[in-house]
């Protein structure tokens, strides 16, 4: 078919060079929960902070005045955990983390001086907690310290399995805005209003 000017319409025509990769298409657990954390600071209801990983910055190139570029780092101390902040008056220190299994939450996905940190932050008054999402499933649950501490202590196995987390943590339901409302379940915790 031509156009009123004698130009040809073009056929679809696909000048891609590489494959369409679908994995990462949906945002990452640590994502969501930025954005959350975004959206509460923004209306003022909590001031939680993704925590930077320390490090330590060994060899650096200044290719010209005003630019530097790092050649050489090293993590400086052990990461505590991923997010801290305020709620309604109480510290807040949690980790996140993600799991393709189906099954069960491996433990070596979180490092035992995380475990101890968030025990010491449990045992001084804080709120301490993991969030951890079965991405195969699409399911997301807060465990509090004191429980995911109670089966660690209380089992001899290298994982928690999925069926702890049903009975034992709190499923967050993803929502809009914030699409993490991990909030809700702290307000349990604390024994406020949901």
């Amino acid at each position: 078919m031509n156009y009123p000017n004698g130009i040809k319409k073009p056929q679809n025509i696909d000048i891609s060079t590489k494959p369409v990769d679908y994995k990462n298409r949906g945002m990452t657990l640590e994502g969501e929960i930025n954005q959350s954390n975004e959206y509460y600071i923004e209306i003022g209801k909590a001031f939680i902070y993704k925590k930077p990983t320390p490090i330590k910055i060994v060899n650096v190139d200044f290719p010209s005045k005003n630019k530097a570029v790092i050649k050489e780092a090293y993590f400086s101390t052990p990461s505590t955990t991923d997010y801290n902040g305020l709620y309604k008056g109480k510290y807040i220190d949690f980790e996140a983390k993600e799991t393709k299994s189906k099954t069960a939450f491996a433990l070596t996905n979180i490092h035992p001086h995380q475990i101890k940190h968030l025990e010491n932050i449990d045992n001084n008054g804080g709120i301490a907690f993991i969030i951890v999402r079965f991405t195969t499933l699409n399911e997301t649950y807060l465990i509090t310290a004191e429980r995911f501490l109670n089966y660690i202590n209380n089992n001899d196995k290298k994982s928690v399995p999925l069926e702890y987390f049903k009975t034992d943590a709190y499923l967050i339901k993803d929502g809009y805005r914030p699409r993490i409302d991990y909030l809700k379940v702290v307000d349990i915790l604390i024994g406020g209003k949901i």
